[in-house]
């Protein structure tokens, strides 16, 4: 036994050794692995993050789209309802004659007739336009040309003569450019557009018309601020107020005859200008300017349809 117990402790001795290497092994394996698995969550947790963040992102592009479009969509309703409303004004009778110095509105509603003249008026317009851009790719001769720029140009003739007969039931509708899209509404001058945008030459007689537009208005006003109705009301008082009515109503009766001068203008400039170009280059300059005016009107559609932020 006394040989034998030795042998005996050497072996636990050796065993416990083996067991405490075992355990710490054991320990370091289980903190490497917890360090691992640390890391490994917190790279799970910015992945999640990173996806909830696109998916956010995603989430507000769609709801942005959605609101573009349904946006596209009123505006177009709202076009197809003016056009529906249109129509039916004609079909109620609400016109203004074609032959006649005088406008007629069976519907009593002097700009409402205006407004679906001018719609007619600007369909016609595109029609010629689109005949002669046509012309013009397929190189027509001057004749050809000629035919069709002088029916452009009776046609403009034919507009101002309608807004003459508009401006002798509602002058300010057709000052205020309600009957022209936004963007056109930004460069309207008396009424239409600036005879100086054609020719240059035009500008002394428009400075004229402006600076008469402008005295006009200076008189109006001190027509209506001097000399206010009394609190009393009495009978002198009263009398002077309608007097200055009066006065004002036969200043704004001259403004008729700013568009007509003004328009005036416009035809004397477009004449001007298909004398000193040739046929082919006048065929040009209409294409150009009705080019022009389109893309206004598209850009006020597209003003009109632009998305808006709710915030």
């Amino acid at each position: 036994m006394a040989d034998t117990s030795p042998r005996t402790s050497v072996s636990t001795d050796a065993d416990t050794d083996h067991r405490d290497q075992r355990f710490e092994g054991g320990q370091l394996g289980i903190v490497a692995s917890d360090s691992s698995d640390r890391s490994k969550d917190k790279l799970d947790q910015k992945t999640l993050r990173r996806l909830a963040q696109n998916r956010e992102a995603a989430r507000k592009s769609r709801l942005r789209k959605k609101a573009y479009v349904q946006q596209l969509e009123n505006s177009r309703l709202k076009l197809t309802q003016l056009e529906q409303e249109l129509q039916r004004a004609r079909q109620q009778g609400i016109f203004i004659s074609s032959s006649g110095d005088q406008a007629h509105s069976t519907g009593g509603n002097g700009a409402m007739a205006f407004d679906v003249e001018y719609s007619r008026w600007q369909e016609d317009k595109n029609r010629q336009m689109n005949e002669l851009r046509s012309a013009i790719n397929a190189h027509a001769s001057d004749a050809e040309l000629r035919i069709i720029v002088d029916g452009v140009m009776a046609h403009y003739e034919e507009l101002f003569r309608i807004k003459s007969n508009a401006a002798k039931n509602d002058v300010f509708h057709l000052l205020s450019g309600m009957w022209k899209p936004p963007a056109e509404r930004c460069f309207l001058w008396l009424g239409g557009f600036r005879s100086s945008e054609l020719l240059k030459s035009s500008h002394q007689a428009e400075d004229a018309l402006s600076q008469g537009m402008e005295a006009l208005q200076q008189s109006l006003a001190e027509t209506l601020s001097n000399g206010t109705l009394g609190s009393s009301g009495s009978s002198g008082n009263v009398a002077n107020y309608m007097g200055q009515m009066a006065m004002a109503m036969g200043k704004l009766g001259t403004l008729e005859g700013f568009i007509r001068q003004a328009d005036n203008l416009r035809l004397q400039t477009l004449q001007q200008m298909l004398r000193i170009l040739t046929t082919r280059q006048s065929a040009r300059a209409l294409l150009a300017i009705h080019e022009y005016s389109s893309r206004l009107r598209a850009l006020s559609s597209l003003w009109l349809a632009r998305p808006r932020d709710s915030a």
